[in-house]
């Protein structure tokens, strides 16, 4: 049986209750970790361990600057700063940098979302994932659907344009669900050292060469020794 047009272009909502309380929601920044990294995700989140580099002190200093910011309006366009966000559903809450209501009819208007990241665009999906988390977060909280927002990159001076179509949703979906059974596990991943881990403002928390060579000399004394 074929979609119809209008069914594949409806956006992907997958059938979950509202089984979140609020004191047991996520921040949204948590998807951004968990799909750079799960063990960097649950260092934060698990073991509150946090460290700051100059890549964090710079997108740290850029978020501050625009949440300092309250309102405006621009024509047909309202420009809000710091919004407040939450989804029962997908369990997270959070703030958007910035979102902007366009005027669609006399009393009608369109959320698009805008993050703002300090410096360009990732060859991973994790900024749009935390975009799309927030647009999802907007659905649920004003009723509509949001197809596009975007991010603005420090180091390009552009704004990168985000479609929330069916694919990037799902990766929003399963996101928040790993982040929360990492969470709900207690249990932090080991390290795998890759090219990435050197940008980490919490390399030396998590120790990647040191901690994997430890796991590396374990299983080989294992071997050695005839154990399972």
């Amino acid at each position: 049986m074929h979609e119809s047009r209008e069914e594949k272009d409806r956006p992907y909502m997958i059938n979950m209750t509202y089984k979140n309380r609020e004191d047991d929601l996520i921040m949204l920044s948590a998807l951004q970790h968990v799909i750079f990294c799960p063990r960097q995700c649950a260092l934060i989140h698990i073991e509150q361990a946090w460290a700051e580099n100059r890549q964090t002190a710079e997108g740290r200093i850029m978020h501050e600057k625009v949440h300092k910011e309250n309102k405006e309006s621009r024509g047909n366009i309202r420009i809000e700063y710091g919004m407040p966000l939450r989804s029962l559903r997908l369990g997270l809450i959070g703030k958007a940098d910035v979102v902007e209501f366009h005027r669609l009819t006399e009393d009608k208007w369109q959320a698009f979302p805008v993050e703002y990241k300090r410096g360009k665009p990732k060859a991973d999906d994790c900024d749009k994932v935390q975009l799309c988390a927030q647009a999802m977060c907007l659905e649920e909280m004003t009723k509509t659907t949001i197809m596009k927002g975007a991010l603005f990159y420090g180091k390009t001076r552009r704004r990168l344009e985000v479609v929330f179509d069916n694919k990037l949703r799902q990766k929003t979906e399963e996101a928040a669900r790993n982040i929360r059974e990492i969470i709900e596990s207690g249990s932090t991943p080991a390290p795998v050292y890759t090219k990435k881990c050197e940008s980490c403002s919490l390399v030396g928390e998590c120790m990647p060469k040191t901690m994997g060579k430890r796991r590396s000399v374990k299983s080989y004394l294992s071997r050695i020794l005839g154990e399972p």
